[in-house]
């Protein structure tokens, strides 16, 4: 079959998050139609998650190209740029403060970036409730995707922005994600300034780390008057299944962690032993690196389903880079296949470099020398060196 021209295809992304909805928006910006399937049942189904910051060279000129710009900017938090590294007594020994003007790096919530990205969509361009099961069909089209629920449609491309477990990945790549050994508990507390002030000021606008070589913790401030806490350990990937506990065990877990951490002093242990309502479990997979696949024309792959890495404030500035630059070869190249081509050359190099550059990531956090850090200085390096190549 011929490659059809971008504008007469029939263009299906899989996964409404911040990197499908942004190649959405981009390409109907340019008059190309696109529909987005999700496998929720509608937009506010579930809780997206905590914050995300967005960098001035990556995700905001991807922002800037889909017209969204002024309207992240209304929504960040400057302030949360602020990043401490502490000690477990909760000594301060490392402290990074934005300046007034500073937008190197804002903080937005998930929840407030999607919310963006899926106002500005023409009404109708999210399929919700549509799990994809398999793609068929030949790999030069048409494909056809079918769903859970018993329904199948035919398309001209598929794009896959569908996470850790993309269910588009396996078009073009056998290769499945490996758990890190590193677990993340995410711990919630609401209305803190009112309710838990102590853990509030321990924290403050932004970031707070600390470990101890073992274990840490990664407070994150959130809009609404939230914080969010992710406790940070080296363990089996079915570790609270192992302790014959269920992940509703709240107290039971609480009890875990009160044991692992009792060396802490008592004002960081409020922020693992505190919190409002369940502990999320959330074991860090990764992509083996590289992850790379060979030229399909009628399926990619963008975001972490494409090159899924430990998380360290890369996942979306790449995940809305990627969707900028593929939504702009779709409208700028002849063909379906000669637009892939164009993205995946510049696209899995930049991936690849990014992997390299902070692969053992998860491990460093559970250092007690300013780990924190001197992880934001290896992403800040890395993501500079592309942002220069692309220049040039």
């Amino acid at each position: 079959m011929t490659s059809p021209e971008p504008a007469d295809a029939r263009i299906s992304i899989i996964g409404a998050g911040p990197g499908g909805l942004t190649c959405a928006r981009i390409l109907q910006q340019r008059g190309i139609a696109v529909t987005v399937y999700d496998r929720d049942p509608g937009r506010d189904f579930r809780n997206q998650g905590g914050t995300l910051d967005l960098h001035a060279d990556h995700a905001q000129v991807t922002l800037r190209e889909a017209g969204l710009l002024d309207e992240f900017f209304a929504l960040a938090r400057p302030e949360g740029q602020e990043l401490r590294q502490m000690d477990p007594t909760g000594a301060i020994t490392f402290r990074q403060v934005p300046a007034a003007d500073e937008l190197l790096k804002p903080e937005i919530d998930r929840g407030d970036l999607r919310d963006l990205l899926l106002d500005s969509l023409e009404t109708g361009t999210v399929r919700w409730g549509r799990s994809l099961d398999t793609i068929s069909g030949p790999a030069d089209g048409p494909r056809q995707l079918h769903f859970a629920d018993g329904t199948s449609i035919e398309t001209d491309l598929v794009i896959g922005a569908d996470g850790a477990f993309s269910r588009v990945r396996p078009a073009v790549s056998p290769t499945l994600p490996e758990y890190t050994g590193i677990s993340f508990l995410e711990a919630r507390f609401s209305d803190v300034d009112d309710r838990h002030p102590e853990i509030a000021e321990l924290v403050g606008l932004g970031i707070a780390h600390a470990a101890d070589g073992e274990r840490s913790l990664i407070a994150q401030r959130n809009s609404g008057n939230q914080i969010r806490v992710y406790i940070v350990q080296r363990l089996p990937v079915d570790w609270i299944s192992a302790k014959g506990l269920t992940a509703e065990d709240t107290d039971g877990i609480r009890a875990v962690l009160r044991d692992e951490y009792a060396h802490w002093s008592p004002r960081m242990r409020r922020m693992i032993t505190e919190n409002d309502g369940l502990y999320i479990h959330r074991p860090i997979f990764v992509l083996p690196v590289p992850h790379t696949w060979d030229h399909n024309p009628t399926v990619t792959l963008l975001g972490d389903a494409a090159h899924l890495m430990p998380p360290l404030g890369t996942g979306v500035n790449l995940a809305m880079l990627d969707a900028g630059e593929l939504a702009l070869a779709l409208a700028n190249a002849a063909t379906v296949d000669d637009a892939i081509r164009v993205y995946e050359k510049t696209m899995l190099p930049r991936s690849t470099e990014t992997a390299q550059a902070i692969e053992h990531g998860t491990e460093q956090l559970l250092s007690a020398d300013s780990s924190a850090r001197k992880l934001s200085a290896v992403v800040a390096d890395s993501l500079a060196r592309q942002n220069a190549q692309r220049a040039v």
